[in-house]
């Protein structure tokens, strides 16, 4: 009998000399731009989302800071970790439904017994993770209903495109007409540089930024000891372990299969719960593997150089980092971005990634047609159950239409007697 041991659940990867030593080969204008984009679209609505949690659960400004500055400081180091290890395009950050959901209820909760529900919640991800069992679950679900997934939650970002535009004229029609100009007449220079580039000209001709505003100085965390309580667990830990497992994690996963990477499936939720842990002590809910982030890194837009797109995630990274170290600046620096501009990058990082999806979905098999479908309606649709959000139910629900309409599917997969004849039968 094999004695197990953390090492041998662990995936192997290149390793941190060859990721190092590659980077300066891979870094070009594709790569910075990915990576800037991933850490523009982490750094400014997200935050702001912490900033309003923390306002409706009565944290002072100090306790915000100190919760901004652990999931970025901590999710930056996560990004670095797994990306110069495994040389793939991983970013960390944290749950942005997980943030909202603790928002709602941080009021019945002191700080420090918020922070033993985080603590709680990442020993969960980290055990879940060192079981091996995840990487199981995930290799049982067919892949197109997991591509179907993934287009259904991240098609909202690429709708944010034509919002922007209509919102913003002209920020958002410059920036996406930038797009378009590079990616036709400029293909060695990605679309996305072109959206950067002209959407932010734009949005300083017009006034839009507020650049004099930003105010710089270092943050302060506070640390924590927290204190466990049965009620914080069933209320918040129990509901942000499932999002960081059944949202970011399986969403990071889907993307990065989607541009035909091995995802270190193991590695990924062992160190959101290790950094889940540590984020605690300084009164941030989590940092963890980001799906939406891994995606823009991860896509066409950070080159077509596949084995060197994990320098975006790096950019990021480092970017996440910075901005955690100058927390207390977050309102100033955040508000001095368009809203606008933000979703228009976003959406354009996605495409490449849903198109990649769509074809996995339906045009590279015919197979799980139904549960694929209905994955990708639960994802579009944004449900949200028992405080979990729409990932999680689409592969569910995907998976349960699935097995009843398409059972010869499963029996190809699993063999002829392992799944029941559910199909329905029309007599001749």
């Amino acid at each position: 009998m094999s004695q197990w041991s953390l090492a041998s659940t662990l995936e192997s990867g290149p390793g941190f000399r060859e990721g190092i030593a590659e980077f300066g080969s891979h870094l070009d204008l594709s790569k910075f731009g990915s990576g800037l984009t991933a850490a523009v679209f982490g750094c400014t609505g997200p935050a702001l989302i912490i900033l309003n949690a923390a306002n409706e659960g009565g944290l002072t400004n100090a306790q915000a800071v100190s919760w901004l500055f652990g999931i970025y400081v901590l999710g930056g180091l996560l990004t670095l970790g797994m990306a110069l290890y495994y040389k793939q395009p991983i970013v960390g950050a944290w749950t942005i439904p997980g943030a909202v959901m603790v928002g709602i209820v941080l009021a019945d909760f002191n700080f420090a017994q918020a922070a033993g529900a985080y603590l709680v919640s990442g020993i969960l991800v980290f055990l879940i993770g060192i079981s091996g069992k995840f990487r199981d679950l995930v290799e049982f679900i067919p892949q197109p209903i997991i591509m179907g997934m993934i287009a259904g939650v991240l098609i909202e970002f690429t709708i944010g495109i034509i919002t922007a535009v209509q919102n913003a004229p002209l920020i958002a029609g410059v920036g996406l007409i930038g797009f378009l100009l590079f990616h036709r007449f400029v293909p060695k220079i990605p679309g996305i540089v072109g959206a950067i580039g002209l959407g932010t000209g734009a949005a300083i001709w017009q006034g839009s930024t507020a650049l004099t505003s930003i105010s710089i100085s270092i943050a302060q965390p506070i640390l924590v000891t927290p204190v466990i309580s049965l009620e914080s667990i069933i209320t918040i830990a129990i509901p942000l372990t499932v999002m960081v497992i059944g949202a970011e994690n399986m969403q990071a996963i889907g993307v990065l299969q989607v541009e035909d990477y091995d995802p270190p499936i193991n590695s990924m939720l062992v160190f959101s719960g290790i950094g889940g842990m540590l984020a605690s002590f300084v009164g941030g809910h989590n940092a963890n593997i980001a799906g939406p982030m891994t995606a823009i890194t991860s896509s066409e837009e950070a080159g077509e150089d596949r084995e060197g797109r994990y320098v975006a995630s790096v950019i990021a990274g480092v970017l996440f980092g910075a901005f955690g170290f100058v927390a207390a600046a977050a309102t100033s620096i955040v508000n001095a971005v368009p809203g606008t501009l933000i979703s228009l990058l976003a959406g354009v990082a996605m495409i490449g990634v849903l198109i990649s999806a769509f074809e996995g979905s339906w045009v590279s098999t015919s197979r799980y047609q139904y549960g694929t479908f209905f994955a990708l309606i639960i994802g579009m649709s944004g449900l949200s159950l028992f405080d979990i959000g729409a990932p999680f139910w689409s592969l569910i629900g995907g998976v349960l239409v699935s097995l009843i309409l398409e059972t010869e599917d499963w029996r190809e997969l699993f063999g002829e007697d392992s799944v029941p004849d559910s199909s329905p039968t029309v007599d001749d």
